[in-house]
């Protein structure tokens, strides 16, 4: 035990700092407008609408494609982040640093979509499971919605090849 305890607002502010650069080095996170909120050890994606992201201009729906990207970034960053969270509990991996060595992300293997409903012309947001996670593959379920936790309109089952297998 510590002699002396840190304030709270100053892990939170590294933890959020460590998840800003593991964001930031994907810039394809950037271009779509996807970001993270954290709470605890817990990801939800957010995928801000943007006009770009329309597929069916007619009805103006989201694009399939954008939408499954944005399912597989979120199960992705969810899977890299359970590992970089287990390091930093564990006091295995150094968030003081100024030089953050961060593990590389997974790789998908494999992605099976179920599109729902339309995605329409707004936010959207997805939390990942991590079913399985070893030390060569891991398997993710995730759920996107938008105004409704409990009305999805997209789901997707991921298969990765995990960093150093």
């Amino acid at each position: 035990m510590n002699s002396r305890t840190e304030p709270v607002q100053d892990i939170k502010r590294r933890r959020d700092g460590v998840l800003n650069a593991y964001v930031e080095r994907i810039p394809f996170f950037k271009y779509l407008g996807i970001t993270f909120e954290r709470k605890g050890d817990e990801l939800t994606g957010v995928l801000t609408y943007d006009p770009k992201l329309i597929g069916n201009a007619v009805v103006s729906r989201l694009h399939g494609g954008g939408t499954s990207a944005f399912l597989e970034s979120t199960a992705t960053m969810t899977l890299g982040w359970k590992s970089v969270w287990d390091a930093m509990e564990s006091g295995e991996f150094d968030v003081t640093a100024d030089d953050i060595k961060l593990p590389p992300l997974p790789k998908t293997i494999s992605i099976t979509t179920d599109y729902l409903r339309p995605g329409l012309p707004r936010d959207a947001y997805a939390r990942a499971t991590i079913t399985r996670a070893g030390r060569r593959y891991a398997s993710v379920q995730i759920e996107a919605w938008q105004d409704h936790r409990d009305v999805l309109f997209a789901q997707s089952t991921l298969h990765f090849l995990m960093p150093g297998a």
